[in-house]
């Protein structure tokens, strides 16, 4: 396909009249609409305008490039446009854009539409065709000026392509560009939100400065066909430094402990001389991967990487339930407000428990959980396996740990289908995402939780409710006063959201009456920043003015279960702050457990209090714990003078 053939004539604007960024970009997007190349103008510059928010795509030298890929365009086009005055458009330059390029890709654009769109990007690099571009007058030479130029380009590829395939597999450092003598090499990679144009651009221009400075470069493009030219093993441990030129998320642990040059694309395009220079020299931050080790040549992970990347890929899930564990739960707690005042059959009370209940948020708890948890160890080819099995695990009883197995599952299953599928032909590379991950990955999870885990984690999941039942007062008391010391270790890391994980796991599982292990959590929880506040209100003199305002806001966040107010404390004298919260905490989460407090609702603090089965006595453990920390913080501090 030739960029003409993206390029139509009649949308050509040779005069663009509008005088600013907005404006040009409607009037590019008119002359879609009026094309019928676009279904939906409105969407268009919706999705036009978000990926401007990200970076401009005003890449410097006069040309913008504003381009999106959704749903809202009927077919694959590009607007040339040109501006006899120049429109400011912040650019990188921060030079008027005289040239216009507006493309417009569907959802499913097909490979070779994305690669005549890559070939255009590419162009733009060339200034001599630049100023070709700018002395044209009509559309006619336009078309013609791309068709030389394309054709001209389209010789030399074949030839890069035949030497390519030629030497890929036995001698791949014949890719790099640059000085064969030189000894300096870098390696980097390139990445836009889109994949169309700056991916390319960046490679271009990242090469064509390599090959000037005499340095060897190897550029990776992380675009919408998927990466290309992938950096081996052995050329990342050979090179000088690594540039990452990317708007989207690349694949990072293959650069543990090289030095590593982070960069928006639009640097790799304007400062590709500074990138490589600094990475030639090493001049950049060392990168230290959490999970597994950079050196894909080696199968021993890194002392505690193990930990870490399991840690990161349940906060993944975490992360993306409590959107509907807090959503949920609020609408929970005021429905069953209003049951107290007008009964379970009161219309309200109905509304809030389908939207918030086991028919509404909290359905989707285990599922949202299993995905995204399989999403960060399988990408996204294990978001469906995850969530199914985590669906599964739900309506089978396996309940939370259910929807944990299912969500390492997958992804492991995902990985290891990647491993099995890597030897088939190149052409059937289309079929792996949408055929063969699909099918064969939600057919393995769905099997094994069916056949395994499920019962397992079912049996589990009643021992552990029927233990917590039959708890006698003393080991209930130690558990509350485990999980609300918990929750002030580290107010928000690994120790509290594990406390508070394991209560919404009970809370679920029990189906959404066992609020018992949240009440010592929620306790736990709120004693942090009540504590701060207590101590900067009473003792003043161990207190800047500063901290004293702060310490006010933590009366509300407390109040309302936000344990992270009490961070910044924590951060500037962390022994004492921790040491008083943690003590607190425990004590008001184990009160809880002795008066017997049961809280049916997951969050919401001092608000949900009046639905707890003792309202007073939850209060009441929350203030003990509070006044216990808050005196033990404001008489171990040094009064100010003395510090």
């Amino acid at each position: 396909m030739r960029i003409t053939d993206l390029m139509i004539k009649d949308t050509m604007i040779m005069d663009l009249k509008a005088t600013t960024k907005e404006g040009a970009i409607d009037e590019l997007i008119a002359s879609l609409a009026a094309s019928g190349r676009i279904n939906d103008p409105v969407l268009f510059k919706e999705m036009i305008l978000k990926r401007e928010e990200q970076s401009s795509t005003g890449i410097g030298g006069g040309i913008a490039m504003p381009h999106a890929k959704t749903k809202a365009v009927n077919e694959a086009t590009v607007v040339f446009a040109k501006s006899a005055t120049g429109v400011e458009f912040e650019s990188l330059d921060d030079e008027p854009a005289r040239i216009f390029f507006m493309i417009a890709a569907p959802e499913g654009a097909g490979n070779m539409h994305l690669r005549t769109l890559a070939s255009l990007s590419r162009l733009l690099i060339d200034s001599e065709f630049i100023e070709q571009l700018m002395n044209t007058r009509t559309p006619d030479e336009v078309s013609a000026l791309f068709d030389a130029k394309q054709a001209e380009g389209e010789a030399k590829e074949k030839e890069s392509e035949a030497a390519e395939a030629a030497v890929k597999k036995s001698e791949p450092e014949k890719l790099i560009v640059g000085n064969p003598d030189s000894q300096a090499f870098v390696v980097a990679v390139t990445a836009c939100p889109t994949g169309i144009a700056h991916t390319f651009m960046a490679e271009d221009a990242l090469k064509k400065k390599a090959l000037e400075m005499g340095v060897n470069i190897r550029v990776e493009t992380n675009g919408s066909e998927g990466a290309k030219n992938v950096l081996t093993p052995d050329e990342i441990r050979r090179a000088s430094g690594v540039i990452v030129a990317a708007d989207k998320q690349v694949e990072m642990a293959r650069f543990d402990g090289k030095p590593v040059l982070q960069r928006p694309v639009s640097d790799g395009i304007r400062k590709s001389e500074e990138l490589i220079r600094k990475a030639m020299n090493g001049d950049a931050p060392i990168y230290h991967n959490e999970g597994r080790s950079g050196n894909e040549g080696e199968s021993k992970e890194k002392s505690g990487s193990i930990g870490s990347k399991i840690y990161k890929d349940l906060m993944n899930g975490i992360s993306h339930m409590l959107p509907f564990v807090v959503g949920g739960g609020i609408l929970l707690a005021i429905s069953f407000l209003i049951e107290q005042v007008g009964g379970e059959n009161h219309p309200l009370f109905q509304l809030l428990q389908t939207i918030g209940g086991g028919d509404g948020a909290f359905h989707f708890l285990i599922p949202v959980l299993a995905g995204f948890i399989a999403i960060s160890i399988g990408d996204r080819p294990a978001l469906m396996p995850g969530m199914v099995g985590g669906y599964m695990a739900l309506n089978s009883n396996a309940g939370f740990l259910g929807g944990l197995a299912a969500g390492f599952l997958a992804g492991y299953v995902v990985i290891g289908l990647r491993k099995l599928f890597a030897g088939l032909p190149k052409t059937l590379d289309g079929l792996k995402p949408i055929l063969l991950y699909p099918v064969f990955g939600l057919l393995i999870t769905g099997g094994l939780m069916y056949y395994l885990f499920d019962p397992i984690f079912s049996w589990m999941n009643v021992g552990l409710i029927n233990w917590l039942n039959d708890l006698g007062t003393v080991n209930a008391v130690i558990l509350g006063l485990v999980l609300g010391g918990m929750m002030a270790i580290d107010m928000g890391g690994p120790f509290n959201k594990a406390a508070y994980t394991f209560a919404i796991g009970v809370f679920t599982t029990s189906g959404n009456t066992n609020g018992f292990m949240m009440a010592a959590v929620m306790a736990g929880g709120m004693v942090p920043p009540l504590a701060i506040a207590l101590a900067t209100t009473f003792f003043k003199n161990k207190f800047t003015e500063s901290e004293r305002k702060s310490g006010l806001t933590n009366y509300v966040l407390g109040l309302s279960f936000i344990t992270e107010g009490a961070i910044p404390f924590a951060a500037a004298d962390p022994l004492r702050v921790l040491t008083s919260c943690i003590l607190g905490s425990a004590v008001a989460g184990g009160l809880t457990q002795f008066w017997n407090i049961n809280v049916p609702a997951p969050h919401g603090g001092i608000f949900v209090a009046a639905l707890s089965s003792h309202a007073l006595l939850f209060l009441l453990a929350v203030l003990i714990g509070s006044v216990i920390s808050g005196l033990m913080l404001g008489l171990w501090k040094k009064p100010l003078e003395a510090k």
